[in-house]
């Protein structure tokens, strides 16, 4: 049985990284799915590590693009620190795809038969760092006259079930399309060749996961979710490529001063 003390070692980094954490803009960014860490501890689940450096174990290429957005805003961004198979911090702890045994149809040996312990040890350690950290970020954002946007990156696979998706971006709304309705006819008409997806490949309609449900929308803060294709910003040049395209876009959105306001 797990030592619930003893998940996190002196030879792991930390559950959470933070970059420009007094980021003067307005603006929160987050990327959930940042790392393919593992604790030393779980001993790389019982996986191969070209296991983890697939999707399955965290969203390719998002977190590069997340902190040159970052910087381009002076915008504080927030980045888990392990990957998103210890436990996944854009889910619900009590939802059975927190802590998978199965992804992708690939078994997960060390997240088979996990205890309760096992489990209190992931949130306590790696889960609720994360989410405590983004809510003292947001806080420290929201003021009587401006409520900050959110904007949340993360990637997808070029294919899914066998279909290929067409969309480089994926712009993901919910109720609140004030930022994602802005977003597209700004990606549109700056990048004709480029198809974005409204809602796609994933819909903002469906639960957006944890990250966003719960930090954004309860409190009417305008937010995005950007899922940008795995394939297109698998390396370096592609990752500054499609940032270059995002910072292009939001330069334009962020500029309008009423959306700044809660839904």
């Amino acid at each position: 049985m797990q030592n619930t003390k003893n998940l996190l070692t002196d030879q792991d980094g930390a559950a959470v990284h933070l970059v420009n954490e007094k980021g003067s803009a307005s603006l929160i960014i987050t990327c959930d799915h940042a790392s393919n860490d593992v604790p030393k501890s779980l001993e790389s689940l019982g996986l191969d590590q070209s296991i983890l450096n697939q999707h399955m174990g965290y969203d390719i290429g998002a977190a590069p693009i997340a902190e040159i957005l970052s910087e381009a805003f002076d915008a504080p961004a927030i980045f888990s620190g392990y990957s998103r198979l210890v436990i996944d911090i854009n889910r619900p702890v009590d939802d059975f795809t927190s802590i998978r045994a199965i992804s992708d149809g690939v078994i997960i040996p060390k997240n088979r038969r996990v205890t309760c312990e096992d489990k209190t040890a992931r949130q306590e350690e790696l889960y609720w760092p994360y989410h405590n950290r983004l809510a003292a970020i947001v806080d420290a954002k929201t003021t009587n006259d401006q409520m900050p946007i959110m904007i949340s990156v993360h990637s997808c696979t070029d294919e899914m079930h066998g279909q290929k998706r067409p969309w480089h971006i994926g712009v993901l709304t919910n109720h609140d399309r004030r930022v994602g309705e802005a977003l597209i006819a700004v990606l549109e008409e700056q990048n004709p060749d480029l198809m974005i997806g409204d809602n796609k490949p994933y819909s903002g309609w469906d639960p957006y996961g944890y990250t966003v449900e719960n930090h954004a929308v309860p409190r009417g803060m305008p937010n995005v979710l950007l899922e940008v294709r795995q394939d297109l910003i698998a390396d370096e040049a592609g990752q500054k490529k499609y940032a270059e395209i995002l910072r292009k876009a939001f330069a334009v959105v962020l500029a309008d001063k009423d959306l700044y306001t809660a839904f």
